[in-house]
């Protein structure tokens, strides 16, 4: 009796002193030393710095920040150590209306609860700088000292009288590096503002105001080239800096996003920016891309995580098609593909003028002029494979008007027009003007231009041209259609069936009809006649999961990209086989039609390139 009235006096409630509460508050904004830099940082950038120095020690348990922003008034300096005092709002309105990247007044509160903090800062056209102290929560009287325009906060003893925190901090090595990424990140935010970074003394990066996003992005992550895409959508706005898909990383670090200039973690942004780069890297690799979105204020909330790290937007889906949209179109591009090939002729290996032919591979051979194809099975992988293999080798021998029938897939030949002809008024010509000067080791086209060798993998070059032709009979919804004599019945989940009836235009488009068979079951009444019953299923299974998953009818397309990918993989010239010259010339003369064939669709790099003066270097002609 006497333990539990012992219990009952315990669990009255009882209001909390203010030094826990400044600890606990600590705790939730000031996580470890990078989230406090951030803070401070954030605060320098509303004060209109232009210049923002970040010195650290011990891992981040000592840090100073120096700026030369507008400072802060004597008689503002012990407001601003108090807790939720801050500039940047006055009503709660404002905060659905935020145009800085502090408006919450915790940081230097909770910063001066766990550490020794001293604010020195002297306002523009003030004469002296003033000083104050603030030892764990403890603050000193204000004086007079030295400084410069700006302000100036040192950090000592950071989680000293906590700690139960100190034990969750990594090495001092550990935590230096992410306060060095978090400058990154805040760099990479505002290009116009210059940026030091010392550890230990020691200048460790400079990354100086530049003009362009572009020059800010190849100075900070240290890679060239990077390009620009930008777009729209309802109220959401975006520009994307991002490098090539043969330039990666072995993880996503290197994706950064942005909302209003803050830097963020949003996992539907990530995604699109993944998808946006779909069927251009392998399996492991992760692209370099930087993030900008801007909305309307009222589009966004940026208050749902104590260090601000997150951000809900009223419209997640239209965030998602713009990112992936803007930047895959740009990707579609290929604008690195100039920078590798050359239009001008190799000095010593001059081309010649290509040969107004209609050109054909030597094996295996069939009838140029008219064929069609009907099967009764389509569960039969030999004639599946046969029909898209001699598709995409007519399509490689030259270049045919196609047309598609309700039960037959025909191709005529062009008249009187040469392939060189057609090419040419589509797409310059980049790969058609290399100089081929052989083949190795039965796999891969040797080629050269003015200053290097370029090698081209033959069977992930074919794949890409395979790969785009079959997309595009999708997306022109012209694909053949074959009936099925029995349906076919696909078993999902309830959640899946809806998903998968509202994907049913998307569906027809590719010739595949479907229809509601039970609860948890839909019927294939039709499909492609070069789809196997076996990946028609799985396919239908991934677009169900994908679509419950976000909510769109997005995840289609990707999986059908899946398919043609599939079969362009399993229809083309293989390593291991002799080509003629002509016939390689007439493979280049495809790459050029697709801006993106310098990857197979499985992200595989088609080229490889040899600058000559790398070649001199080995041959020691050059030093």
């Amino acid at each position: 009796m006497e333990k539990n009235a012992e219990n009952s006096k315990d669990q009255r409630i009882a209001k909390l002193p203010s030094e826990v509460i400044d600890q606990i508050a600590a705790g939730e904004v000031v996580e470890r030393p990078s989230h406090l830099v951030k803070e401070l940082v954030e605060n320098s950038l509303d004060a209109g710095a232009t210049e923002i120095e970040v010195e650290v020690d011990e891992g981040g348990k000592s840090i100073t920040v120096t700026d030369n922003g507008l400072g802060i008034q004597k008689e503002d300096l012990a407001l601003a150590l108090s807790r939720h005092a801050t500039s940047k709002i006055r009503l709660a309105d404002d905060i659905w209306h935020l145009n800085s990247f502090g408006f919450r007044g915790e940081a230097l509160a909770s910063a001066s609860a766990v550490s020794e903090l001293t604010l020195i800062s002297r306002p523009h056209g003030n004469e002296e700088a003033h000083r104050l102290v603030s030892e764990f929560g403890r603050l000193e009287e204000i004086d007079v000292c030295g400084g410069k325009e700006g302000t100036r906060i040192q950090i000592r003893k950071l989680f000293e009288n906590v700690p139960a925190r100190m034990k969750f901090l990594k090495s001092d090595t550990g935590e230096t590096s992410q306060i060095k990424m978090t400058l990154k990140a805040m760099a990479l935010s505002r290009p116009d503002v210059t940026f030091r970074f010392k550890s230990k003394k020691k200048l460790v990066s400079v990354w100086s105001s530049v003009a362009t996003q572009e020059e800010r992005a190849a100075q900070i992550l240290e890679v060239k080239p990077f390009f620009m895409a930008e777009g729209e959508l309802g109220d959401y706005s975006v520009q994307i800096c991002f490098a090539p898909p043969h330039v990666v990383f072995g993880n996503s670090r290197n994706i950064w996003l942005f909302v209003q200039g803050r830097w963020v973690q949003d996992r539907s942004m990530q995604m699109a920016v993944l998808e946006a780069y779909r069927g251009l890297l392998m399996h492991g690799e992760f692209p370099y891309a930087a993030v900008w979105l801007n909305c309307k204020t009222d589009c966004v909330d940026v208050n749902v995580h104590p260090t601000k790290s997150q951000v809900k937007f009223q419209d997640q889906r239209s965030v998602f098609r713009v990112i992936q949209r803007s930047l895959r179109a740009e990707l579609e591009k290929a604008p690195w593909v100039d920078r590798v090939l050359s239009t001008e002729r190799p000095v010593e290996a001059p081309l010649k003028p290509p040969v107004e032919e209609n050109l054909q591979f030597s094996e295996p051979t069939f009838n140029k002029t008219q064929y069609s194809y009907k099967t009764t099975d389509l569960a039969e992988p030999s004639r599946v494979e046969s029909a898209v293999t001699e598709y995409s080798r007519n399509h490689l021998e030259q270049k045919p008007n196609v047309s598609y029938g309700n039960s037959s897939f025909v191709s005529q030949s062009t008249q009187n027009t040469s392939v060189v002809e057609t090419a040419k008024t589509t797409e310059p010509s980049r790969w058609s003007d290399l100089h081929i000067i052989g083949q190795a080791d039965l796999t891969y086209l040797v080629t050269q231009n003015k200053d290097k060798l370029i090698f081209i993998d033959q069977h992930a070059a074919h794949e890409r041209v395979a790969y785009e032709r079959l997309m595009k009979a999708w997306k022109s919804g012209e694909a053949e259609v074959q009936s099925y004599l029995i349906p076919l019945s696909v078993d999902l989940s309830e959640e899946e069936v809806e998903a998968l009836l509202n994907c049913q235009k998307d569906l027809m488009r590719l010739g595949v009809e479907i229809d509601q068979g039970g609860p948890t079951s839909v019927l294939v009444r039709s499909a492609v006649t070069f789809v196997k019953e076996s990946s028609l299923v799985k396919a239908l299974v991934k677009v169900a999961s994908e679509a419950v998953e976000r909510g769109d009818s997005f995840a289609f397309e990707r999986s059908v990209s899946d398919i043609c990918a599939t079969l362009a993989c399993h229809s083309v010239i293989r390593a291991g086989k002799v080509l003629s010259k002509d016939e390689m010339k007439a493979l280049l003369r495809e790459m050029d039609e697709f801006p993106l064939s310098s990857f197979c669709p499985h992200g595989r790099p088609v080229f490889v390139e040899y600058p000559f003066d790398r070649l001199e270097r080995d041959f020691g002609r050059i030093v």
